[in-house]
C-alpha cells in the first residue's frame, strides 16, 4: 500500500469518528450542559436529539446533492461545515444557539458517512475492498462507544465546550488530507 493510499483511509476513517463521535460524546455531559444555560435535564436531552434527527432527515438528499456538487467536492465541504458548526457548538452563548449549532452539525454532516464510504471504493481496486471497508469500520464501531467515555474525561477535566472543540482539528486534518490526496489523484469532484 502506497503512503498516498493510507493517508486517504485515515483521513476518511478519523472524519467518519468524527461524526460518529457526535453522536454521543455529550451524552454525559448534558447536566453541565443544562446547567450552564439554566434548563431542565429533559430539555438538555434535545442537544443530542436534534443533532441525530437533522442528520436523519437530511441523509436522503446526499445522492441529490452529490450529483451537483461531486463527491470530493460535498465530503470535504460538508467536513468542514461540519467542523464549524463543532466551534460554533462549543462558542455557544444560549442553550437555543447550541441546539441550533447542532442541527447544522446534522445537517451539513449527513453526507460524511456515506460519501467517506464512496470515496474508499475508488481509492481501493475491488479485491481489496473488504479490507478497505472493515479499516472504515472499524472508526464507525469504536466511535459510540468512547464517546461517553471521551465526553467525561473532558467534562470532568477541562469543559464540556472542548467536546465540540475537540474536532477542530480532526475535520481541518481529513478535508485538507482528502482535498490533497484526490487532487493529486485527478479527482476534483
Amino acid at each position: 500500500m502506497s503512503i498516498s493510499l493510507i493517508l486517504a483511509t485515515l483521513a476518511l476513517a478519523i472524519g467518519s469518528f468524527m461524526n460518529v463521535l457526535d453522536s454521543t460524546i455529550v451524552n454525559v455531559s448534558l447536566s453541565h450542559i443544562a446547567g450552564d444555560f439554566a434548563v431542565s435535564p429533559n430539555q438538555g436531552t434535545w442537544i443530542i436529539t436534534s443533532y441525530a434527527v437533522s442528520e436523519a432527515i437530511f441523509l436522503p438528499l446526499v445522492g441529490w446533492m452529490t450529483k451537483r456538487i461531486g463527491v470530493v467536492r460535498q465530503y470535504i465541504w460538508g467536513t468542514l461545515l461540519f467542523t464549524v458548526a463543532s466551534m460554533l457548538c462549543g462558542m455557544s452563548f444560549s442553550f437555543s444557539f447550541l441546539l441550533f449549532a447542532r442541527v447544522l452539525q446534522g445537517v451539513v454532516g449527513a453526507s460524511m458517512i456515506p460519501l467517506s464510504q464512496t470515496l474508499m471504493m475508488t481509492l481501493y481496486p475491488k479485491e481489496k475492498r473488504g479490507m478497505a471497508m472493515g479499516i472504515w469500520s472499524i472508526t464507525v464501531i469504536v466511535a459510540p462507544v468512547l464517546g461517553p467515555v471521551i465526553g467525561g474525561f473532558i467534562t470532568d477535566n477541562i469543559s464540556w465546550r472542548w467536546c465540540f472543540y475537540i474536532n477542530l482539528p480532526i475535520g481541518i486534518i481529513s478535508s485538507f488530507l482528502v482535498y490533497t490526496i484526490f487532487k493529486k489523484r485527478g479527482y476534483t469532484e
